[in-house]
Formats: structure tokens, sequence, C-alpha cells
């Protein structure tokens, strides 16, 4: 693929809700609820002006919801063992349907997903959506499941702990106790015997409040409770059920799978499941979130996953730099760590699970993430993410009610977004209700996501870390600038980036090991700072420096046309 894959990812349940009044705890009638009809073709249009390649749109399956939809066929969930009034995104009740919370016409739900695909696909963006393998919700009950198929659970053995074709694991003859009310003595109270697995590798009938009480894990055949052994002879059943959901939501048009907790599922699932659905669907792509660093080459190579969150990576030391001093020459250790299998990481500063950059808890200004987002964006060809509001400087200043005052966005509340309210503004997408930090942060955003694939040695170029030979350099700090160059066979990008607080004139040593690899003489030539629009005759020396100037909270991404009579021949080298 020859261009750079960049994300949008958006909670429709949030992004085009404009109530200005939310309450805390408030219900969808109280607080209102985005829909998938909002994404108009003025509303992606506007997204794909950022440099927008691939939207993943979070929350669509239906999932539990303290949200009565019975009037529809829905059966509704016991509200004390589901997160929020409005319930994570990540505890599915039917995977074959989608949330009635985004539907204009609930009856009509489906109907209304499958054109808001075709309508991202007419705007030029390809789609993504969740799927959340590792655990679904305590009431899982499908409605809307095709023809054919079984419920989860339907047939499993409830006296065993583990059997290798039940779809859950058990705590026989014990009922589900958590150490916290669920409506014990009353009429609503929440009941289930025998006791099933949580979600998050909790296997007793106890769970905590800071467990995932809300989900129920499921079986891949792997018996935990005996040494984690693995039982795939004859294959699980789970694992026919799971790969009949993926090619389900195939056939609605998507192009993509952003898969929960993928190293809580077993690489040998994987490795059999995207094969097969590859065969029918060579285009789809699979983002694995996982945090095991030891587990990043198998989920690729045998997995077969396209990419994979890069968060223990470049995410923690970028932040690591920006927030608490650590140099920034230990940036060079994150690429190094993943060295051929660089291009296959996803970089973000944001997420659903992440604070927000401009909160208090994480940078507390918006203004000084130009660092971290050009080294983030550009530092591979691998794909970058940003989140919806990340663009206008979202501080996630709200206590939603599930969610308190805690620098992130909820996941579990119905809550509207002050900054991305602002731009929406009731569906014209502009910028007169917004500041103008917020206008300048949009356009800065804009221009950095489209000079990734707008520029060839960044999308498809090789890269060059010139920490090195910087180190002993009096006119560079490598604690707080990182330098680095991409490059193709005739055109270079010289980066460097300023975490400091006070504006630097920078002196950087080239090698000719890099003068070498981009087939370069020593010279100097004609350059053009990507970021400004300045002109300026540069070095690509190796006794002498390349200067520039970066300011405080900055960067400079210097482009270099080589000329055709300048570059070595293959032949001379």
């Amino acid at each position: 693929m020859n261009n750079k894959i960049v994300i949008y990812q958006v909670l429709p349940r949030l992004f085009s809700n404009t109530c200005t009044d939310c309450i805390p705890f408030g219900t969808k009638e109280q607080n209102g609820v985005g829909k998938f009809n909002h994404f108009t073709p003025k509303v992606l249009g506007e997204i794909k002006s950022l440099g927008i390649t691939h939207i993943w749109y979070t929350g669509i399956i239906e999932h539990a919801t303290q949200t009565d939809y019975s009037a529809y066929g829905i059966r509704p969930n016991n509200p004390y063992i589901v997160k929020g009034k409005a319930g994570s995104p990540y505890a599915i009740s039917d995977y074959y349907d989608v949330a009635p919370d985004l539907a204009e016409d609930v009856n009509n739900r489906m109907q209304e997903y499958e054109s808001l695909v075709n309508r991202t696909h007419e705007a030029g963006m390809k789609v993504i959506m969740d799927f959340i393998p590792n655990h679904v919700a305590r009431e899982y009950l499908s409605d809307n499941m095709p023809e054919g198929v079984e419920q989860l659970g339907a047939h499993d053995n409830k006296e065993k702990q583990f059997d290798a074709q039940n779809n859950f694991y058990y705590i026989p003859r014990q009922r589900f106790s958590p150490r916290f009310f669920i409506g014990q003595n009353t009429d609503n109270e929440y009941n289930e015997f025998p006791s099933r697995a949580t979600g998050n590798d909790r296997f007793d009938a106890y769970p905590e409040n800071n467990d995932w009480y809300e989900t129920i894990k499921l079986n891949y055949g792997v018996d935990y409770l005996d040494e984690g052994r693995h039982h795939f002879d004859p294959i699980p059943d789970t694992w026919h059920k799971m790969l009949h959901i993926m090619m389900y939501w195939c056939s609605k048009g998507i192009d993509g799978f952003r898969c929960d907790m993928v190293h809580m599922v077993p690489v040998e699932f994987w490795h059999w499941a995207i094969s097969q659905v590859k065969r029918t669907y060579p285009h789809i792509i699979f983002i694995a979130e996982i945090y095991d660093p030891s587990l990043y080459r198998p989920y690729i190579e045998f997995g077969q996953f396209d990419y994979l969150y890069d968060k223990v990576g470049l995410y923690d030391k970028l932040r690591a730099v920006e927030c608490h001093d650590v140099s920034a020459a230990q940036i060079s250790y994150c690429w190094q760590a993943i060295d051929g299998i660089n291009d296959h990481m996803l970089n973000f500063l944001e997420n659903h699970d992440e604070q927000r950059f401009a909160s208090m808890q994480y940078a507390g200004d918006a203004t000084r993430v130009l660092p971290s987002l050009i080294v983030s964006s550009t530092i591979s060809r691998s794909p970058m993410m940003i989140y919806f509001g990340q663009e206008l400087g979202e501080k996630a200043l709200d206590a939603e009610g599930f969610s308190g005052r805690d620098g992130r966005t909820t996941i579990f509340d119905y809550w509207s977004v002050p900054s991305v309210r602002a731009w929406y503004n009731n569906g014209k997408c502009n910028t007169t209700q917004l500041t103008n930090e917020q206008k300048s942060l949009r356009k800065l955003y804009k221009q950095v996501l489209t000079l990734c694939n707008k520029e060839k040695a960044i999308s498809q170029g090789a890269f060059f870390d010139l920490m090195y030979v910087n180190f002993d350099n009096n006119h560079f700090d490598p604690h707080r600038h990182y330098a680095y160059l991409r490059y193709t066979h005739n055109e270079i990008v010289l980066i460097a980036v300023n975490f400091g607080t006070q504006a630097s004139e920078i002196a950087i040593n080239i090698p000719q090991l890099a003068l070498d690899m981009m087939n370069i003489d020593s010279a100097s030539y004609d350059a053009t700072e990507l970021l400004s629009g300045n002109k300026d005759k540069k070095h690509l020396h190796r006794a002498i420096p390349f200067v520039t100037r970066v300011d405080a909270k900055g960067a400079v991404m210097w482009k270099i046309k080589i000329p055709k009579k300048t570059l070595i021949s293959t032949q001379k080298k």
C-alpha cells in the first residue's frame, strides 16, 4: 500500500450530540445522543479534509445499556451490571446488531449503519469497526443473529469449569457474588448461576469494582487453571462462532477491524481466522490492541495482524518526554526495539482509553503538541491515528457520571464533547464557534496529517535516525531535541523537533553513512520548510552541520528535492 493510513477514531454516540447542559448520570432523553445519520456528506468531507483515510467508528455493535429498548424486541439489561447509563461499547450484547442508540429509526438501525458505510466510501474514506473477541456482556443474547446461528453458550456444559467446546468458563455450583451491590434483596436483583469467569481473566465468582465485572470471558480452548494448556484439536466451537461474526460484518462492506485486547485471545485463533477472512475479503485490515511487546512479532508474523498498537513503545515514551523530562534521545529505543516490524505499528497520542493530550493529567496545553505530533505521524510509514476532538485541543474537563474528571472523554455516559460540539455546529462543520487557539490547532493538524500522504518521503520513504552522531554536539541538545531523516530516491525531509521551552538554533551533524544511504554527495541544496513555507540553502554535508532554528515546543520539516545530476549512480556506488 502506497498511502499512509491516517485514522480518525470517533464515537458516534458523542460526536454529533449538541446538548449544552448535560447532567451527570443523565439518561439519553436528558443528555441526548449522536446518530449514524448525522455523518452527512458535509461532515464526512470535512473529516476527510484533515488528511484522514480511514474512520474508526467506535461503539457500533450493540452493547449493554441502561436504556430500555424492549419495545423494539431488544431484551433490557440489568442496570447493576452495566457501567454507566449508556454502557460500555466493549460489553457486547449482540454481535449481529448495531447499537439502537445510534439510529433515528430503531427498527431501521442496520440499514442506517449500512448507509453510513456507503457514505463514508463515497467521501473517499474507508471504515474500521471494533471487534471485541475476548468477552461479552454478562447478559449477552443475540436477537438479530442470522438463521442457523446458535446463541453463545447454548450447548455449554455448565457443570465443568473448562471444556474446550464450551463458549464460556464456569465456576460450578457458585452464584455470581461480586463485592458490590447488584440489587440484592430487591425486585431487580441480578442473578447468575453458575457464575461465569469475568472478562479480565477473573476465574472466580467475586469480581470487584475495578474488574470488568460487566463482562464474561469467552473460551477459545485455553485452560487457564491448568497451566494454560491448549485444546485446539478439534477446533473449539468459539473459534467458528467468532469467524462467522467477522465474516458477517465484512459482508456489510467494512474495510477493517480494530480488535480489542488481542493478547487475551490465543494467537493460534488469529492465525486460523484472519487467513480465512482474507481469502474471501483480501482488502480487510486487522489492527490489534496489544500491550505486551514480547508478543508483537508472533501476532504479526504468525497471527497475521497488519498493525499493532505502539502504546507501550512510542506513545509512552513521547508522554514521558513531554511530561516527565525524560530524554528525547530515548525515542530512538522505540524504533530500535521494533526494528523490522516498524511499519506494522499504529501510532497515536490519544484514544478512548488514554487521557487527552490537553488534559491537566497530561500536557495541560494543546499548543505543546507539535513535537509529539510530528514524531508520532512521520517517524515511519506506519498508520497514524487521532481521536475526535484531539485536533481541537479537547481538555476533557467534565465529570460525566460513571466517568469522573479523569482527563478522558467518557465511553460510558450520554454526553456531549464541548470542542467537538462547537466545531460540529449543528452539522455546519465550521469554525465560527471556535476559539482562535482551536482554529489554529485544527489548521495545524490538517497541515501535518495532509503532509503524511502529500510527501512520498513520509508515506513511502526510508528512515535514518540522526541522534547517534549528535550526542556530543554542543549545538544540539539530545535531551530536548530529536532529529531524523525520511527519504526516497530523490526527495529528503529532515525533521527536527524541540521538546524544550526555549527556541533553539541547532546544528545537526549528518554522517557519511546517511549520505551513502540516500545516494547523494555532500553539497548544499535548495530546501523548503514544509510547515512555514520558508526557503533556504541547506547543507547535507558530512563536514558542515545542517543549521536550523526550531521554536520552543516546535518542529521543522525541511524538504530537499535532489537534482538528478547530483544523484550518485548505483553503478558508481
